[in-house]
């Protein structure tokens, strides 16, 4: 196994686009080792250049570059290795609706992280395989609003429900709520409360149609993990793992890394990618040559198969 480094030097030492000669022979000896159509999809979110976050994120535009790295694949089996920040909920509920017309059964690999939406793709497969050092998140939907940092939708909802405490409690606070408040846009409100029910049922579903098919809830919900939320009326395994996964106040923070212990103490089907030398090779010479073609180019996210066919979104960056 080559470590970043050493691939790095792999590639610099080479000219003529050599980034794609490296990754792509590296991706296709993955296939060849499993077996399985496989398709990479990289974001440069750890790369320090300073691409757009949006151009990293997955979004609607994503949905054409899956049917181009698709597009010629014959198989009924899917590896899916997934480095991505996460992004927009409606552009990764098409993208499932995509890949799950075309394959049987889905595999995602995560060799780092697959964060917030790319955690909600990686639950709408039929099982995950992680390193002991990677990690998925929250899938508590963000808010972006001008000269405002992203927070959860959920935060928006909650401090909305102080405000309207503190006014009962003192109506002359209400002088320093109503400011903030006014900053929201017309209808913002409710639709925070139906992002947030909607991240949780995608997840519920996909994890119950798929990773969770068959699972008894009552053994799932009386695991420790769960045992805080004895008031909650949960009606399938996968609603109660999607509540947990969507709990902006359990995770305190967007970013939380949700290891390969924590995943199993939830119930997911999850492979610990060690378990597999010749396989934690493969994903890792892969995964490296990924994060090398993000610091060496201008790619800021692309999408691409064994066969080195996909689609790359560069970044041009100010002059």
């Amino acid at each position: 196994m080559g470590s970043n480094i050493e691939i790095q030097a792999e590639i610099l030492n080479l000219k003529n686009n050599a980034q794609d000669i490296i990754r792509r022979k590296y991706i296709s000896d993955l296939a060849q080792y499993t077996k399985h159509d496989t398709i990479v999809y990289s974001s440069g979110f750890m790369s320090l250049k300073p691409e757009p976050p949006l151009l990293m994120s997955i979004a609607d535009q994503d949905v054409p570059a899956f049917m181009s790295a698709l597009k010629g694949l014959k198989g009924n089996y899917l590896d899916l290795i997934i480095h991505s920040p996460g992004g927009s909920l409606e552009a990764t509920d098409q993208i499932v609706q995509y890949l799950r017309s075309k394959y049987d059964y889905i595999r995602a690999i995560i060799p780092q992280n697959a964060m917030s939406a790319a955690t909600m793709l990686a639950c709408a497969c039929d099982e995950i395989v992680m390193g002991k050092h990677s990690a998925i998140g929250p899938i508590d939907p963000q808010v972006f609003l001008p000269e405002m940092p992203p927070v959860p939708a959920q935060a928006i909802l909650d401090e909305f429900e102080m405000a309207k405490a503190d006014v009962h409690k003192d109506p002359s606070s209400a002088s320093l709520w109503v400011p903030r408040i006014a900053k929201y846009p017309h209808g913002f409100l409710t639709w925070c409360q139906n992002v947030v029910a909607l991240s949780r049922e995608r997840v519920a579903g996909w994890l119950d149609s798929r990773m969770l098919k068959g699972a008894c809830m009552d053994e799932i919900i009386r695991r420790p993990i769960f045992s805080h939320y004895t008031q909650k009326k949960f009606t399938s395994a996968g609603e109660a793992v999607a509540y947990w996964l969507g709990d902006a106040q359990e995770h305190k923070t967007h970013a939380r890394p949700i290891g390969f212990e924590i995943c199993r103490e939830l119930g997911l089907k999850v492979t610990l990618l060690e378990k597999d030398q010749a396989l934690q090779e493969r994903v890792l010479n892969v995964y490296h040559a990924m994060l090398t073609t993000h610091d060496v180019t201008n790619c800021a996210k692309f999408v691409e198969n064994q066969n080195g066919k996909g689609f790359y979104f560069n970044f041009q960056p100010p002059r």
